[in-house]
């Protein structure tokens, strides 16, 4: 190559290199790969509006009133407020600040609630002090107070007025059962439905005593707090009594020690009350263990060795019902059970011979002493309880005619409808 060519080869390099770099600027921020800008329309910035820049309040409430709230015991103000949503600028708002001041106070604040809500329940209020009220709207620009509310005093009812319904149903039943106590003590003869699992219970204990065979009576898993278990001990005494008056042998196997207790009391008394305290035998009410399945297998244990001929299942029983009363039914005795537990009273209706269903249990101290209070109360509450579905029933006829007959809702029988669901609704 001849040095002329390589003088015009260096010439054209640095032609090259020279344009390269007049053209950088048009880059943006230096980057090979941007775009470069037109050098025609040069890029005009523009500053941000004032407006922008300023801080836009929330919108005041309105309509601020704060009330008493009735038939409570005191010390409670309900504060309520309107907020239009269509406000300039509410949709900033983050949430509301009560405030409260009483006559010469300043206002000091008592809670605050989230933007969605247009009620606050001041239970700090003391009684007798005349309060009055501020909504503060805030936003994090800033806050908005409401115009005072009307002025209000927290005060506590003797009597609440939406609960008179129950006193009415309380005083009905009050008046009932001393009426029926009366006449029970007068000697009159109160008819109580027959309950067939009490009335089989002398048969079952004359069965166990042709038979030779012993009466088991296993009065549940619960401690003796329980309403299930005092109802299988009150049975317990009328059972224990039966089976003293016909000299057979009585197996009473506990889950608990003051269950046991309360039992050897009971059956003792039983055999004292007619006659036969010499024939009672402490080891016949027997304290096995807490334990569910372990008092579950000790019981049937005691089936299937004394084999007896009469089986009381009254108490309160959870999981171990079916296997009780499956035992039962496999030495082929008399069962009759009874709980409070209504999940288990279908394996006692398919395994016993009578089952004692919802409050039969409860009833039946009342059933067998015939006790003139005890009557007079049971009556009582049955004659109220059949008052309550009457009148029940009375307001479906009258609503059900109302809407049938009378769709526009303004007859007398929606009225009738709507005065008694508001009354016991």
């Amino acid at each position: 190559m001849t040095r002329l060519e390589t003088a015009g080869r260096t010439r054209s390099t640095l032609l090259v290199m020279l344009a390269m770099l007049l053209t950088v600027p048009a880059f943006t921020g230096g980057d090979s790969f941007a775009r470069p800008r037109s050098l025609a329309t040069p890029e005009i910035l523009t500053a941000p509006a004032v407006s922008d820049m300023v801080p836009v309040l929330p919108p005041a409430v309105c309509s601020v009133q704060a009330v008493d709230v009735p038939d409570d015991s005191g010390g409670l103000i309900s504060v309520t407020w309107e907020f239009s949503k269509d406000a300039p600028a509410a949709e900033f708002v983050t949430g509301f600040e009560i405030l409260r001041y009483a006559p010469g106070e300043t206002p000091t604040s008592v809670g605050d609630v989230p933007p969605a809500d247009r009620e606050f329940d001041d239970d700090s209020a003391e009684d007798g002090t005349t309060y009055q009220y501020i909504v503060r709207s805030v936003s994090l620009s800033g806050f908005t107070d409401s115009e005072p509310s009307g002025p209000a005093v927290a005060s506590a009812q003797w009597f609440a007025g939406a609960r008179f319904p129950v006193l009415v149903v309380t005083l009905f039943f009050c008046v009932a059962v001393l009426f029926f106590v009366q006449r029970a003590r007068g000697g009159a003869e109160l008819f109580i439905r027959k309950i067939p699992g009490l009335e089989a219970v002398d048969d079952a204990v004359g069965r166990a005593t042709e038979m030779g065979r012993p009466v088991l009576f296993v009065p549940g898993i619960e401690t003796v707090s329980e309403v299930g278990t005092l109802a299988a001990l009150t049975i317990l005494g009328h059972v224990a009594r039966r089976v003293a008056n016909h000299g057979t042998r009585l197996l009473v196997p506990v889950a608990d020690p003051i269950v046991m207790t309360t039992a050897q009391e009971i059956v003792r008394t039983a055999y004292a009350e007619v006659g036969q305290l010499d024939a009672y035998d402490p080891g016949s009410v027997a304290y096995l263990t807490y334990d569910q399945f372990g008092y579950t297998a000790g019981v049937d244990g005691i089936m299937v060795r004394e084999r007896p001929e009469a089986v009381f299942l009254l108490g309160t029983f959870y999981a171990e019902s079916l296997i009780l009363a499956e035992t039962g039914h496999a030495i082929g005795a008399i069962q009759i059970a009874g709980t409070k537990e209504t999940s288990q009273l279908p394996f006692f209706v398919a395994a016993c011979d009578y089952t004692l269903i919802g409050e039969e249990l409860f009833a039946a101290s009342s059933y067998l002493s015939r006790e003139p209070v005890m009557l007079g109360s049971l009556k009582g509450q049955d004659l109220t309880k059949m008052a309550i579905v009457y009148v029940m029933v009375f307001a479906f006829v009258v609503g059900t005619v109302g809407a049938l007959f009378f769709p526009g809702g303004n007859s007398f029988f929606s009225r009738v409808f709507d005065a008694l669901y508001s009354w016991f609704g």
